[in-house]
C-alpha cells in the first residue's frame, strides 16, 4: 500500500534530482553556446525533457509496488 509518505517522498525526490540534472545540463549548455560552441545546443535544448525523466522513472518505480 502506498502511503502519504511515498507521495510526499516521490515529489521531493524527482524536484531535486530533475532540477540537478537539467540545471546543470542547461548551465553547460549556455556557457558553451556564450563561449562560441554550437554543441552547446545539444545540451541545452534537451534540458527540460531529460530533467522531468527523473521523476517519471520514480513514479513508476512507486506504481509497481501497487
Amino acid at each position: 500500500m502506498i502511503t502519504r509518505n511515498d507521495i510526499l517522498w516521490l515529489g521531493v525526490a524527482s524536484g531535486v534530482t530533475g532540477s540537478l540534472v537539467g540545471g546543470m545540463m542547461l548551465g553547460i549548455g549556455m556557457d558553451l553556446i556564450v563561449n562560441g560552441q554550437p554543441w552547446g545546443w545539444l545540451l541545452l535544448l534537451p534540458a527540460a525533457p531529460i530533467a522531468a525523466l527523473p521523476g517519471w522513472l520514480l513514479a513508476r518505480k512507486l506504481a509497481r509496488q501497487v
